[in-house]
């Protein structure tokens, strides 16, 4: 378990795994801190890698930065309030699942969200239990439940099983490999740092050289010598990004 705790601005990360591959990321986007921390603790003592926000703005940069695959929002918040969120969201990926858990129980509040988009809404206060079998039956309904994939020209990257298909064959990358070069083809061509990928594939609290990842590097670009589709290309002094067909 990861634990990142800012207590003015309350930023925390809880990172769980199963065999070591992380499992689901959930975004909690609740203004009070105490339901933000029962939440999470309680997804994460469930298998789920969850991150949480205190708005919708928050919110909106988190998402710039990891994937999500699901997103619990309440409606009454700061800055940016539920409905809103909702909103950007389905403007950014309308397939994301989305659970509203709030206070505001009236019909026209949830014919509101529905109508918005939403995928599921719960009232305060509500049963943890039942919080996490509606994530269970969002997460089953959800594209990314059946599979989490990334297809770039003939090139197919596998996530539950860390394999690569393309038009040389079909190969795996050790774990860690693979969600290196997973993160970087997730946005192509997208510089993200040394630092940015370590902390989310070894964790924030690893023991481990932050330049192991140059040698990680070397290793995938070894095995994508003869790929066509995927290139990885040094930033000086910054990091790395995947470079595509279509990127270049």
């Amino acid at each position: 378990m990861i634990v990142q705790l800012t207590k003015h601005d309350i930023i925390y990360t809880y990172s769980s795994k199963k065999g070591g591959i992380i499992i689901f990321n959930i975004l909690i986007v609740e203004d009070n801190i105490e339901l933000r921390e029962l939440f999470c603790i309680s997804l994460y003592n469930n298998g789920y890698n969850a991150l949480h926000a205190k708005d919708g703005i928050e919110a909106l940069d988190i998402l710039e930065h990891h994937f999500i695959d699901l997103v619990i929002s309440d409606i009454m918040m700061p800055n940016m309030d539920g409905y809103q969120l909702v909103e950007e969201l389905k403007d950014i990926d309308n397939s994301l699942p989305i659970l509203i858990i709030t206070a505001k129980g009236s019909s026209f509040d949830k014919e509101k969200a529905f109508k918005l988009g939403i995928d599921d809404y719960m009232v305060k206060p509500i049963n943890i239990n039942e919080m996490i079998w509606r994530v269970e039956a969002l997460l089953r309904r959800s594209d990314s439940a059946q599979s989490k994939e990334i297809c770039i020209g003939d090139t197919t990257l596998y996530y539950e099983s860390l394999q690569i298909k393309d038009k040389n064959g079909q190969y795996f990358l050790p774990q860690k490999e693979f969600y290196l070069l997973y993160k970087l083809t997730s946005s192509p061509g997208k510089i993200f740092t040394k630092q940015q990928l370590f902390d989310e594939i070894w964790g924030f609290d690893s023991e481990t050289d932050i330049h192991t990842i140059d040698v990680h590097i070397a290793r995938i670009r070894e095995k994508l010598k003869d790929n066509t589709d995927i290139s990885i290309v040094t930033i000086r002094g910054l990091g790395y990004k995947a470079v595509t067909n279509e990127t270049k």
